[in-house]
């Protein structure tokens, strides 16, 4: 039922005050300047009512987006351990931002805005010092600038579909930035040689093998330096990881030089510690950051990260002929978007099998 009141102001301002009451939902008001534009104002609300709509308004009206983010991050980020330190850094960032608004008031226009000034601005620095000139000039990459859109998103999504504090993710109609082709940087046959070479000299005793696993098996540092002996089966030939970057259990198989180096290393291991590579206390994995530095100083290879070795083995693969399927299960992608960046590498072996189709539907 609607109620419209007119009244009359001392300036002689006449306006029509609107009130719509449904059983069940809770009263709207709405003021207008002519009785048309109240009539209309009350037909619309009746319609969006009865049809679910302006309940969900409602509510994004009477919540922020500071108090939404508070929640998110103490209710849905303590189940995302390996990204809650990451994402409330992300998010916090949106709140000091956007913390006032409330959330009906969130537009995709106003998160493309943030978002263009998120780009501009210089990394804070994590050093008590002050930064020097070229940290301040240090920007953010889109790569990153799309990790803040997207822990702003899941958030938009959680308190669409179970918190029913508002009816759509804005961020559905904000584009992202254009990332560049990922990198793909990997040990050529003769710096191989000389990375393992110098491994060997390592004072690091695990330099090596740790080395060589991530070639072997294109698992990431923390993979390796993490593992547990309860995680690894020599007589089957793998290593299983139970928590992995995309949250699912992956499998790592040993062949070759990797199991031999493995069996070797469990013949001294720590029976007091499962840790397969430990630190001198034995309570977590070893810090080996510098050793590998010092190693490609002393085999005179720049431009390499320890997470170039996956990346190593993923084009060793893909030059002896694996396909964009198997590397991306031996990497643990979950699209092969990912391995795309070293399709270049199997051009033979992909002209090879387009050559075998023509010889036996042709002939030769």
């Amino acid at each position: 039922m609607a109620n419209i009141e007119k009244r009359i102001a001392q300036d002689g301002t006449t306006t029509f005050r609107v009130k719509v009451r449904l059983k069940g939902f809770p009263t709207q008001t709405s003021t207008h300047y002519r009785l048309t534009d109240a009539r209309k104002w009350v037909q619309q609300i009746e319609t969006a009512i009865r049809e679910g709509r302006h309940f969900k308004t409602s509510e994004s009206k009477r919540h922020t987006m500071g108090e939404a983010i508070d929640r998110y991050i103490e209710r849905v980020l303590p189940t995302k351990p390996k990204s809650e330190h990451t994402q409330t850094q992300q998010l916090t960032w949106w709140k000091e931002q956007l913390g006032q608004y409330t959330l009906g008031d969130i537009t995709p226009a106003l998160i493309a805005q943030h978002r263009d000034k998120l780009a501009k601005e210089a990394i804070p620095s994590k050093k008590l010092r002050k930064p020097s000139q070229e940290e301040k000039k240090k920007l953010r990459t889109p790569a990153t600038v799309n990790r803040y859109l997207a822990a702003l998103s899941h958030m938009f999504t959680v308190l669409v579909k179970e918190w029913g504090w508002a009816d759509d993710n804005p961020l559905r109609k904000v584009t992202k930035m254009k990332e560049p082709r990922g990198r793909v940087r990997f040990l050529d046959d003769g710096e191989r040689k000389r990375l393992l070479d110098e491994c060997k000299k390592s004072d690091s005793p695990f330099l090596y093998t740790t080395v060589v696993l991530a070639l072997s098996t294109g698992g990431r540092r923390m993979e390796i330096l993490g593992l547990h002996w309860s995680n690894v089966d020599l007589h089957r030939g793998i290593i299983t990881l139970h928590e992995t970057k995309n949250g699912e259990r992956r499998v790592l198989p040993l062949a070759g030089l990797a199991l031999e180096l493995m069996k070797q290393h469990a013949q001294v291991r720590h029976l007091n510690c499962d840790l397969v590579f430990p630190s001198k206390d034995l309570k977590k994995p070893i810090d080996i950051r510098t050793p590998f530095k010092t190693a490609l100083k002393r085999a005179k290879i720049s431009d390499l990260k320890y997470h170039d070795l996956r990346h190593s083995c993923a084009s060793y693969l893909a030059m002896n002929g694996a396909s964009m399927a198997e590397i991306a299960e031996i990497l643990g992608h979950k699209t092969l978007q990912m391995v795309k960046r070293y399709s270049h590498l199997s051009d033979s072996h992909v002209s090879k099998v387009v050559a075998r189709m023509n010889e036996q539907i042709f002939g030769d």
